[in-house]
């Protein structure tokens, strides 16, 4: 029976920042106590980028704008051939 530890998401975050100051993996999985799954997903998880406007987003924030970006591009389309099937077209043309 195994048992799955939940940690909350500042402690998730203090490690990723731990890393990202120098950390390695293999010294918090040790010290730590946390899995190196748990920490490679937490890794890619809260790192962030910084935008050209020095705005902050995490890789999770990236990822939801990413999926929210396609959402919006096939709404799109769907518009565009809405618009080519009820848009009356002249015999002139």
């Amino acid at each position: 029976m195994s048992t799955k530890q939940h940690y909350d998401e500042d402690f998730k975050r203090t490690l990723v920042e731990l890393y990202h100051n120098g950390k390695t993996q293999a010294s918090l999985i040790k010290e730590y106590g946390v899995s190196q799954t748990a920490l490679s997903r937490w890794v890619k998880q809260y790192s962030t980028v910084e935008t050209d406007d020095g705005e902050v987003l995490t890789a999770k924030q990236v990822k939801e704008l990413q999926k929210r970006m396609a959402q919006l591009e096939e709404e799109n389309q769907i518009l565009k051939k809405a618009i080519a099937i009820f848009t009356p077209h002249s015999s002139n043309d």
